[in-house]
């Protein structure tokens, strides 16, 4: 409350009575399992089958995680979580080049971003940087089709990645390790230790054959060590020099004349300058060499604002000369095509070591191991394992789903791909041990078209992506509450089944909670089945938990307003409002049984649910009742016969 100190109108904003809840996510799918790349350290969001491709790769032989994906998103998916299993003995394809030092030294060591195969694929181009080609490097990344053939042209392959002006300075932005690492989808660059032992004296070479004599242009502007710019003058006899030696000899003598201008400055850099003639065949130009030896030595060359000499003399940039610092020799040796994991141990390359997607068997337990990754994330609530259709996988998957803290989780589980009669599918249930109403199991496995064209055939598929797929769509339409099954229910990129079932078939298997994918004329391959594996009678049907899922999850994240609030009337009534008005809304949108509201839903919260007792022990209790939906699974009919009636 504002303090009244004059006459007049005070406003005063207070929060209102009612505090809304959102309805909690029902539809993000979460899978488990084998892909072709890809982070193995925890689950990865992505909105779209092309981010999925971006990180985890394309379809593989020996897993369906990416085919369920794909089949996710075909049916309705919006998004979904990728926990990527590997082997345990998979490694990381990497290659360890030289450095451009004149004593080739192994600098650094570029590895794939993850494990597996996939990394051997990768080829590396190291070449000059385009802004500073004498300090700075440039990484091109590109991928082959097929590890074991080395393309004849490389370079036509288009780059997928490419990183420009790289330095191998750690305290630059644009620092090698610190740039490629953040900004790579496909490898990781480190600078090994070693590296740091090449230095060079700063040096910088001019362009080829300066124009002789200079006459009078006898200046030019001079950077050593990063002193600052002072202005260089020959000697007047250097005007007339014909031979390169003596106009060498001038520079020399003038450099080292120089006083530095900062304390902190080697002398050395100036009174060991050196300069020198290099001659390559027919072709001669200036080397300018710092005197010092360290990482921050260096020279650099612009022209002076009189007299120039700098362009006669082939200096600086508009001459064509090119400075590299004391570092510089520390920068990856240039090369066309470094293939990652399997090149050939020739300079500059030093080592590589293959990627593998490791050979060590694969267990219901390697997936379990992996559920833990899962555990701090809070918005999905659909899990699948595809194509790990074994009872002890399914028993794993629903006992992680039933134990989560808010048992906020459905599990989708499948029979095995060979699983195709009635009594198979019955023996599949009957080994289930975890029965309880946090999963459903569905019979039997779906044809779909081969997505990477190699089978002329339908492939069989897990059918768990389809389903998680065609919950997010039914969510999305209907809500949570209607049963994703019946001839909505269609099941989007499916060409046939492992198995067609009759009615009898699908009689037998109803009552033990298998959930049977069937074909009818006019509505395709659908969901005929919504029922979960537990015995209750209470959690039979798939709506009716994962409602109360959703219940669960919105109410708990809708009420953190209460966590330390007085315990007492007020906040029962605050409470009561808030979870009621959530309910109302549900119950218009058909979410419960009931013709009114006092039908279909209670909140109670007051002194009867939370005691003196509770008061005291900082407990407030909101007991919370719902009739739920449960779907129409036999719709019966009666048809009777009526005796013809006299005409009147």
């Amino acid at each position: 409350m504002p303090t009244l100190s004059y006459p007049g109108v005070y406003v005063q904003e207070v929060p209102g009575g009612a505090k809304p809840l959102d309805t909690a996510s029902t539809s993000t799918a979460a899978f488990v399992g084998l892909t072709e790349r890809g982070p193995d350290t925890g689950p990865t969001l992505v909105t779209s089958w092309t981010a999925f491709q971006r990180t985890y790769g394309s379809f593989i032989a020996d897993g369906f995680l990416a085919h369920s994906v794909f089949q996710y998103f075909n049916n309705g998916g919006r998004q979904c979580y990728v926990v990527r299993v590997t082997r345990s003995n998979a490694t990381v394809a990497s290659v360890t080049v030289n450095n451009r030092a004149a004593a080739p030294i192994a600098g650094f060591t570029f590895s794939a971003k993850n494990k597996g195969a996939w990394g051997n694929t990768l080829l590396l181009q190291i070449e000059d940087g385009t802004l500073d080609p004498g300090n700075l490097f440039k990484l091109s990344v590109r991928r082959q089709d097929n590890a074991s053939v080395l393309p004849d042209d490389p370079l036509g392959i288009v780059p997928l990645e490419v990183f420009d002006n790289l330095s191998i300075d750690p305290g630059s932005p644009d620092y090698v390790a610190a740039v490629v690492g953040r900004g790579s989808a496909l490898v990781d660059v480190q600078v090994l230790p070693a590296n740091a032992a090449s230095l060079q004296h700063g040096v910088h070479r001019g362009g080829v054959n300066p124009v002789l004599p200079l006459n009078a242009n006898l200046s030019f502007r001079i950077n050593v060590d990063g002193d600052g710019l002072q202005t260089v003058t020959l000697p007047t006899a250097a005007g007339t020099a014909t031979a390169l030696n003596d106009v060498r000899d001038a520079i020399q003598a003038a450099v080292r004349l120089l006083v530095k201008k900062k304390t902190s400055t080697d002398p050395a850099a100036f009174t060991a300058f050196a300069c020198s003639v290099e001659t390559v065949g027919a072709q001669s130009r200036l080397v300018l060499q710092s005197g010092t030896g360290t990482a921050a030595s260096s020279v650099a060359v612009q022209p002076a604002a009189a007299n120039d000499a700098s362009i006669q003399l082939k200096l600086g940039d508009g001459g064509g000369g090119r400075s590299e610092s004391g570092n510089a020799v520390q920068r990856p040796a240039n090369a066309t095509a470094i293939q990652v994991g399997d090149a050939a141990v020739a300079a500059p390359v030093t080592a590589a070591v293959a990627g593998s997607d490791g050979t060590t068997a694969i267990s219901e337990t390697s997936f379990s191991n992996a559920f833990p990754l899962l555990d701090r994330v809070t918005d999905f609530s659909l899990l699948a394992v595809p194509g790990e259709s074994t009872p002890a996988m399914a028993d794993l998957g629903m006992a992680y789903a039933a134990n989560r803290p808010l048992q906020d989780v459905f599990y989708l589980g499948e029979t095995g791909s060979h699983d195709d009669t009635v009594a198979e599918a019955t023996a599949f249930r009957n080994q289930l041990t975890t029965a309880n109403s946090y999963g459903a199991v569905y019979f039997p496995w779906v044809k779909a078209l081969d997505p990477t064209g190699q089978s002329r055939d339908p492939i069989l598929l897990p059918p768990s992506g389809h389903v998680a797929g065609l919950y997010a769509r039914i969510d999305a339409a209907r809500g949570v509450w209607k049963a994703p099954a019946g001839t909505e229910a269609s099941l989007n990129g499916v060409v046939g089944l492992a198995v067609e079932l009759s009615d009898v078939d699908h009689g037998n298997l109803n009552p033990k909670g298998i959930d049977v994918i069937r074909r009818f004329p006019g509505a395709g391959v659908v969901a005929f089945g919504a029922r979960t594996i537990s015995s209750d009678p209470s959690w039979r049907y798939v709506p009716v938990r994962r409602t109360a899922i959703m219940l669960r999850v919105s109410i708990y994240n809708g009420i953190q307003f209460a966590v330390f609030e007085p315990n007492d009337e007020p906040l029962w009534a605050q409470l009561r409002l808030a979870v009621g008005s959530f309910m109302t809304g549900l119950f218009r949108q058909g979410a419960f049984q009931g013709a009114t509201p006092a039908q279909a839903f209670f909140v109670k919260c007051d002194a009867e649910t939370t005691t003196q007792a509770d008061i005291d022990a900082g407990v407030v209790n909101v007991l919370v009742g719902f009739a739920p939906l449960k779907p129409a699974e036999f719709v019966v009919v009666r048809i009777s016969q009526q005796a013809g009636l006299a005409s009147g």
